[in-house]
């Protein structure tokens, strides 16, 4: 059995109460039909995103979504890893290190060159985990956001 498998549709029961347990952890304020929404629309539609859940089908503990775009300077298409959350009760089994594993391979072999993401400066857990899975820092640059909406 495979540690991760892309989720659908019909996974969102299983994914949506993942994503809130996410959220509430990093103070995201979403509403429940609104978290539903995005998550119809990122497996529905054709968004150039992709979520795959991490653990038992049945049960999964945890999830990673991964949006796609493209980059001049790294050489092509990129990915940038918008959420990664197992449950705290499983952390610490080694499962993040094993679904980054099993990920990159496959993005690389859908001609990803370059994968990025965000790690809250305070989290040194996942900075060593990210660095040792060869994630680097790129300090010159500041992540800058504007929300549209």
């Amino acid at each position: 059995m495979s540690l991760i498998r892309l989720a659908t549709v019909d996974d969102i029961p299983r994914l949506a109460p993942l994503v809130a347990a996410f959220h509430d952890h990093h103070q995201i304020e979403q509403s429940d039909d609104d978290r539903i929404a995005v998550l119809t629309q990122m497996l529905s539609d054709d968004i150039h995103a992709a979520i795959w859940l991490i653990g038992p089908p049945r049960a999964p503990v945890g999830y990673i979504a991964v949006a796609f775009g493209f980059s001049i300077e790294l050489g092509g298409r990129d990915a940038f890893i918008d959420e990664f959350f197992i449950r705290p009760a499983v952390r610490g089994r080694g499962m993040g290190s094993q679904t980054l594993m099993a990920l990159l391979p496959m993005l690389a072999q859908m001609g990803v060159k370059a994968i990025h993401m965000e790690v809250e400066r305070a989290n040194d857990a996942a900075k060593r985990l990210y660095t040792r899975m060869g994630f680097n820092a790129r300090d010159t640059y500041h992540l800058m956001t504007r929300i549209l909406a």
